[in-house]
C-alpha cells in the first residue's frame, strides 16, 4: 500500500515538473517572439494563452500610456474593434433561439423602410458580409469631420442607406461593418433595451465579464487606457473617433481575461446552444457554390493544418486579435494600444501553433535556375482569379493579380514559402510530372490554383504625362483605417508611399495609373471643377482615400 502510494506521488510530482518544465519553454519562446516586435517605449499590447481552459501565459509589454509614462498592465481595458461582432452575432442567435427573430428574416421586418432595391436582405447576409450592402467606413462622406460627430442608430444607417449596392446578396462575400450597425438596430428593436445594454445584461454580467463595456465616452470605465497611431517614426494620439459610429460593428471594450471567459462560455455552449455555435462557426457558402472563411460574426482559418475560429479589430489607436483552436484547446488573444501594429492574426497564429506542438519553422533549399524555372505560368482559380509566378534574377516571384509582388522560397520537393508570411504553395504534378496546380496554405482557407498556361498576365501600357501635369496629383490621402498615401513627384515620375514604403506609379489613362511594383491601380477623384478630391486604391478591392493636403 506505502509502495503504491508513493509511486502515485511520484507520478504526481513527475506530472507538476513535466508542465512547470513546458510552462517555462512556453514562456521563454513567448517572450522571445514578442520583445522582438515591441517597442518598449512605444504603445504596448498585452497578451493571454491558454490551453484546455487554464491560462498559460499571461503577459503585458510597452506603455499604456506615452504621456504619463504608465507601463502596460494584464488589466488594462482596451477598444476591441470588430471584435465586438462575436457579440453582435450572438445576441441574434440568442433572439433567434428565444423565437424572437429568424435569421431568414428580411431586414425589411425590422427597419420598415430600408430600402432593398428589390432583393431579400436576410439577417443571416448580413452576418456573413454577403448582403451587398456598402460599407460605410470606406465611403468618401465618411471624413474626418464625419468621425467627431455623434450619431444614433437611426442616422447613422440613414447615412449610408442610399448608397447603391455593390452586389446582390449572396453573390459575393465583401466584408461590410454596416452589416452590423443594421444588426445593432435590429437587437434594440427586437429586445426593447440599447445595444450596449443588452449586451451588458445577456453576456457580460451573466459571465461575470467584469471588465467589458460599450464604450461610452462619458462614462468613467477603470482601468480604460488612451490609443495611438504612428506617423513616421513618432507616435501620437490616435485621430478622434465618435464612439457611437462603430456601434455594433465595433464599440466594445474589454481585456484579454474576459475575452478568455467569452470563449470559455462560447465553446461551452454557455452563451448559445450547441447547434447555435455550430452554425455561428460553420463556413457559409456563396450562390454559386463558393465556401468563404467567414461564419456568422467569426472568421475562419488553420494553423498548421489545425482549424481556427477568430476575428481581428482594428479602430482608431486600437488593433485586436482573439483566436481558439479546437482540436487543442488552444485560446490566444492579443490587445494592441495602436493601430500602427499590423499582423496579430499572425502572431496569434504563432503562438498557438508552438503550444499546438508545430511551431513555423522554415528550412530553405537550393534549387537550380532550370528547376525553378518548371514553376513558371498563369494559375487561375475558380473564384479567386488569376496568379502568375515568373522567374526574375534568378528568384521565383509570385505575382497577386490585385497584391504585391514577392519572392517564393523552395522549402522542399514541390513546397515554397510565401515571402516571409506563413502561406505555403504546394505544387502538384499531372500524370505527365508537370506543374498542373498549387495548393495555397495559410491562415485561411486552402485554395487551388490550376495552371492555365506558361505565359504572363496582360499588363497595362504606359503613357507619357508632362511632368508639370503631374503635380496636381501631389498631397496627401487619408484611407478610413487612417493609413495616409503621400503622393509626390521625383524627378518627372509620380510615387506613391505609405511610411518609409514608396512605390512609383504610372499612368495608363487621364486620371489612372498603375503601380510599377505591385499589381494595383490608382483611380483620381475629381469635384466638378476639375480638382482632384480624393483617389480609389483597387487592390484586390476598391478602397476610397480623402485628399487632406
Amino acid at each position: 500500500m506505502k509502495i503504491k502510494l508513493k509511486r502515485n506521488l511520484c507520478l504526481l510530482l513527475l506530472g507538476f515538473l513535466s508542465f512547470a518544465v513546458l510552462g517555462q519553454a512556453y514562456e521563454t519562446a513567448f517572450d522571445a517572439l514578442l520583445k522582438e516586435q515591441q517597442d518598449s517605449s512605444g504603445p504596448g499590447k498585452v497578451v493571454l494563452v491558454a490551453k484546455d481552459g487554464e491560462v498559460i501565459y499571461k503577459k503585458a509589454f510597452g506603455k499604456a500610456n506615452l504621456e504619463l509614462d504608465v507601463e502596460m498592465d494584464t488589466e488594462h481595458v482596451f477598444r476591441l474593434g470588430s471584435i465586438t461582432k462575436q457579440f453582435t452575432a450572438a445576441a441574434i442567435l440568442k433572439l433567434a433561439e428565444e423565437g424572437k427573430l429568424s435569421l431568414k428574416d428580411d431586414i425589411t421586418k425590422f427597419i420598415k423602410d430600408y430600402p432593398v432595391h428589390g432583393h431579400a436582405i436576410t439577417l443571416e447576409h448580413l452576418l456573413a458580409h454577403t448582403s451587398g450592402i456598402r460599407n460605410y467606413t470606406n465611403l468618401p462622406q465618411f471624413t474626418a469631420e464625419v468621425r467627431k460627430k455623434d450619431y444614433n442608430p437611426e442616422e447613422l444607417i440613414n447615412f449610408f442607406k442610399d448608397e447603391p449596392m455593390d452586389f446582390s446578396p449572396g453573390e459575393k462575400h465583401a466584408y461590410s461593418n454596416s452589416g452590423y450597425i443594421l444588426l445593432g438596430r435590429v437587437i434594440e428593436i427586437v429586445s426593447g433595451k440599447m445595444y450596449g445594454e443588452y449586451i451588458d445584461a445577456a453576456f457580460f454580467q451573466p459571465l461575470g465579464m467584469k471588465n467589458s463595456f460599450y464604450d461610452y465616452s462619458s462614462k468613467l470605465i477603470p482601468k480604460r487606457i488612451p490609443g495611438y497611431q504612428k506617423k513616421g517614426n513618432t507616435y501620437e494620439n490616435s485621430d478622434y473617433l465618435s464612439m457611437t459610429l462603430p456601434y455594433a460593428a465595433g464599440s466594445l471594450v474589454s481585456t484579454v481575461e474576459d475575452l478568455f471567459i467569452w470563449n470559455e462560455a462560447v465553446m461551452g455552449d454557455f452563451v448559445l446552444s450547441t447547434k447555435s455555435r455550430e452554425k455561428a462557426h460553420a463556413a457559409q457558402v456563396l450562390n454559386n457554390g463558393k465556401i468563404i472563411d467567414y461564419g456568422l460574426g467569426w472568421r475562419l482559418g488553420n494553423v498548421q493544418g489545425s482549424p481556427s475560429i477568430k476575428h481581428g479589430g482594428l479602430v482608431n489607436g486600437f488593433t485586436s486579435n482573439a483566436l481558439y483552436l479546437p482540436d487543442g484547446k488552444i485560446f490566444v488573444a492579443v490587445l494592441s494600444n495602436c493601430d500602427c501594429t499590423r499582423s496579430l492574426d499572425v502572431l496569434a497564429s504563432k503562438m498557438a501553433a508552438i503550444v499546438l506542438g508545430k511551431p513555423y519553422q522554415w528550412k530553405e533549399i537550393e534549387l537550380s535556375n532550370k528547376q525553378l524555372e518548371s514553376y513558371k505560368g498563369v494559375y487561375e482559380s475558380e473564384y479567386e482569379g488569376q496568379k502568375m509566378i515568373s522567374l526574375q534574377d534568378g528568384d521565383l516571384m509570385y505575382f497577386n493579380r490585385g497584391g504585391s509582388k514577392s519572392k517564393i522560397h523552395p522549402l522542399g520537393k514541390d513546397q515554397f514559402r510565401l515571402g516571409n508570411s506563413l502561406t505555403v504553395l504546394q505544387f502538384k504534378r499531372n500524370s505527365d510530372k508537370n506543374r498542373a496546380s498549387f495548393e495555397l496554405k495559410g491562415l485561411g482557407l486552402p485554395v487551388k490554383y490550376d495552371r492555365t498556361s506558361s505565359g504572363t498576365i496582360p499588363t497595362l501600357k504606359a503613357i507619357q504625362i508632362p511632368s508639370d501635369a503631374l503635380e496636381r496629383y501631389t498631397g496627401e490621402y487619408r484611407f478610413p483605417s487612417k493609413f495616409i498615401f503621400v503622393v509626390v513627384i521625383e524627378g518627372n515620375k509620380l510615387y506613391g508611399q505609405v511610411g518609409r514604403d514608396k512605390k512609383e506609379i504610372v499612368p495608363y489613362k487621364e486620371n489612372k495609373f498603375f503601380a510599377k511594383e505591385i499589381d494595383a491601380r490608382i483611380i483620381f477623384s475629381l469635384d466638378k471643377d476639375g480638382k482632384i478630391i480624393g483617389l480609389t486604391k483597387i487592390q484586390n478591392d476598391k478602397m476610397y482615400a480623402e485628399k487632406i493636403k
